[in-house]
């Protein structure tokens, strides 16, 4: 059989735990072994036994029955265990490459991936390729060694025979063939649907705020009814391709055994066959149909594990983040300099920068604003890395960013977005995020700068409180003051603050906002902001206009130019007092 590089990669990950294989191997090779035993006594006991007086000890029947079961257990109980060993470290070792894997890949990778393929790829297409690497490795070994040892046993007992019960593999190979490509088509399909029906549930167990409050309720249902029935429809398909080869292969087995029971009835009225050889050669026989079944629905899961391998693997394989640049040896000061910039996202012509030319002093607040899509969040984004320029350069304390390394780089920065994330851990954890030997005095000071104090006050187990699925147990303003700490607990040279207060009530407010007052001294920072009130004490504000800066400078000297910042202001403040 030719295998698929898919299938021989799985495969080649099983080299470190060649020594478990080779106990389930010999396991295989003993239960292969047992297969003649029975059908052998049964041709003994029938031919020695019930003719005239037994010709052995009547207990050793019972001994060498009960044997031959003792000694097919342990080495059936052997394969398992030592299959299910290697196949679950196999499986774990799988999905740890694939979340490492996501855990470096950029940002545009799920521009072209939904969370929900991710998902299903990890915890069911996984399952798949074990599923397929046992199952065959199971069958090709134990199941064509039993074959082996039973066809010779059948061409011992009576070669004539086994000649016509030999014409039954070649038909059982040429059914596997018929039914293998249908089967690899129909699984491919099988797992799209099954990714489309994962990211369905994903996407209303998180947005079942926005279910409940816009009535979606009846679409949601619609859309999980429709995918699911999709996936009925094709589970049908592939069971009834697989089934159809379960009858066939029965229909030629019985026709085998019905030629078989008419050649020995020949060679019986010539006395060329006994009632104990023809007994032991049938059970030998159907004990055959066994493993020949195994052999022919193998076709089944290895199908279903090259489907799936292709997604895992271009998973695996998904390009990452670089990992050149140096190293820098101390804190930086935090200048930032945008020369020439220009950037367009994967796939898309139009520039969302253009000729962004900047310099950004150590502990200067420049605010951005602009119109949405204006190419706010795209420059910010540009800094710590998350995209590529794709003309010009950015460059941090005089140095090309693309030339310092990403982990070195984002060292340097601390970031609170507009898009609160938080994890499902305790108060503390959260914001001490990312540091392995977290401090509590700077925990705790970080809360008290965040002025959580008193939210953590009144929490049951104070820092140690966990706090749900990202952050659900906290209020909006509480969030996005535990984000604030986590920014303040980092203590980096830059921050980056993408409406950082946006989540807050006026007192909330202005409480966070003197606690960041306070964390951005002596600080690069970079503000986006949609409230022009909150930046009117910024060093400057560079106002952008679809990807282009057409306006840099103070609060106080914009509004005195009055253009497109003052027209903003103006806008935002007549709103206001109506």
């Amino acid at each position: 059989m030719r295998f698929p590089p898919h299938f021989k990669r799985a495969t080649r990950m099983l080299g470190p735990y060649k020594k478990r294989l080779v106990l389930a191997f010999l396991g295989m090779i003993l239960t292969a072994a047992t297969e003649p035993m029975f059908p052998a006594v049964m041709r003994l006991l029938l031919d020695r036994g019930f003719v005239g007086k037994p010709t052995f000890q009547l207990w050793t029947v019972p001994a060498a029955v009960v044997g031959i079961f003792v000694l097919r257990g342990i080495s059936t109980f052997m394969t398992s265990y030592m299959m299910t060993w290697v196949s679950t470290r196999l499986l774990n070792e799988l999905r740890q490459q694939m979340f490492n894997r996501i855990l470096h890949v950029p940002l545009g990778f799920y521009s072209t991936s939904s969370v929900g393929r991710v998902i299903n790829s990890m915890m069911f297409e996984t399952q798949q390729i074990i599923d397929m690497v046992r199952d065959i490795l199971t069958s090709l070994i134990r199941d064509t060694l039993t074959v082996i040892v039973l066809l010779g046993f059948l061409l011992w007992l009576n070669w004539r025979l086994t000649i016509v019960a030999l014409v039954l593999l070649p038909l059982t190979a040429a059914v596997v063939r018929l039914t293998g490509k249908r089967i690899r088509k129909l699984t491919q399909n099988y797992l799209d649907i099954n990714a489309e029906l994962t990211q369905v549930i994903e996407e209303t167990t998180r947005a079942h705020q926005v279910i409940k409050i816009f009535n979606g309720h009846q679409y949601e249902k619609t859309r999980f009814e429709q995918r699911a029935a999709n996936l009925r429809h094709y589970s049908m398909r592939m069971a009834s391709t697989l089934a159809a080869t379960v009858p066939v292969t029965q229909i030629m087995a019985a026709c085998a055994v019905a030629i078989v029971i008419v050649v020995a009835l020949i060679q019986s009225s010539h006395g060329e066959a006994t009632v104990g050889g023809f007994v032991s050669f049938i059970t030998a026989m159907l004990m055959l149909l066994a493993p020949l079944k195994h052999l022919a629905e193998v076709n089944g899961p290895l199908q279903r594990g090259l489907a799936a391998a292709e997604a895992v693997f271009s998973l695996i394989d998904a390009p990452t983040e670089r990992t050149t640049g140096k190293i820098l040896q101390k804190r930086a000061s935090g200048r930032l300099d945008f020369i020439n910039v220009g950037f367009s996202y994967p796939g898309q012509n139009h520039l969302a920068l253009s000729n962004i030319n900047l310099t950004i002093m150590p502990g200067e607040t420049v605010a951005f604003v602009g119109m949405s899509g204006g190419g706010k969040s795209t420059l910010v984004n540009l800094v710590p890395d998350f995209y590529s320029v794709t003309s010009g350069e950015i460059r941090l304390d005089r140095e090309p960013i693309e030339q310092i390394s990403l982990d070195s780089l984002r060292s340097q920065m601390a970031m609170v977005s507009q898009h609160v994330v938080l994890f499902d851990d305790t108060v503390a954890a959260n914001i001490a995020y990312g540091d392995a030997a977290p401090d509590r005095a700077r925990v705790e000071a970080a809360a008290t700068a965040a002025h959580m104090a008193d939210v953590i006050a009144n929490l049951p187990q104070g820092l140690e409180t966990p706090i749900g699925d990202n952050g659900m147990r906290l209020s909006g303003g509480q969030r996005q003051r535990l984000a604030i700490a986590r920014a303040i607990y980092k203590d980096a040279p830059i921050l980056i603050l993408d409406e950082a207060t946006s989540a807050l009530d006026t007192e909330s407010e202005r409480a966070v906002q003197a606690a960041l007052d306070q964390l951005m001294q002596g600080r690069t920072t970079l503000v986006i902001a949609h409230r022009l009130s909150t930046i009117e004490r910024a060093n400057r504000i560079v106002v952008l206009v679809e990807g282009h800066i057409v306006e840099v400078g103070s609060h106080a000297e914009l509004l005195a130019q009055n253009g497109v910042y003052a027209n903003l202001y103006n806008l935002q403040f007549a709103k206001e007092i109506a």
